[in-house]
């Protein structure tokens, strides 16, 4: 299940008004919770191969939703003059920040790269699953904030990008 799926179903519980909804497969579980005061909590379990030892892993909570969406873009957090030209990429979900597909490969974007909507700027691996993080905007990044092999937050700001 791709992260974008995940996000819709996430939408449209919140919308339904239930409090509570749980989905299985063979390779996932999800469980989402919309308390009445607290926002709803994503819920995975690691996949169980056929090889491995029936061991049966605990749900863990991946990533506070407040509003899902694609990567958020909101103007920086800083308010120095010369960063509030720059749109921020934030991370999408929790997990461990990638530059590079792998150790001996080259980095998906550097200082000074144009980017473009759909553009791959990033992985973050979360629970063994590696999401290729893509840009919405066009510009140039001006700066990385995060360093390779480092974990994210939910909402970390990752990227600054220049969008003129």
């Amino acid at each position: 299940m791709k992260l974008n799926e995940i996000q819709d179903l996430i939408k449209f519980v919140s919308k339904s008004g239930v409090s509570e909804v749980e989905l299985e497969t063979k390779e996932i579980k999800i469980v989402i919770r919309t308390p009445k005061t607290a926002t709803p909590v994503l819920m995975q379990a690691a996949p169980v191969y056929a090889s491995a030892p029936a061991i049966a892993a605990p749900a863990v909570n991946v990533a506070p939703i407040q509003e899902p969406s694609e990567i958020k873009v909101a103007p920086p957090v800083s308010n120095s003059g010369d960063d509030a030209k720059y749109i921020t990429i934030k991370s999408p979900m929790i997990g461990t920040f990638y530059r590079s597909a792998g150790p001996d490969k080259p980095a998906f974007v550097n200082v000074g790269d144009e980017i473009a909507p759909g553009k791959a700027v990033c992985i973050i691996e979360a629970m063994k699953l590696f999401n290729e993080i893509e840009s919405d905007i066009k510009g140039k990044i001006v700066k990385v904030l995060v360093n390779d092999s480092t974990p994210v937050e939910y909402d970390q700001p990752l990227f600054l990008v220049d969008p003129s």
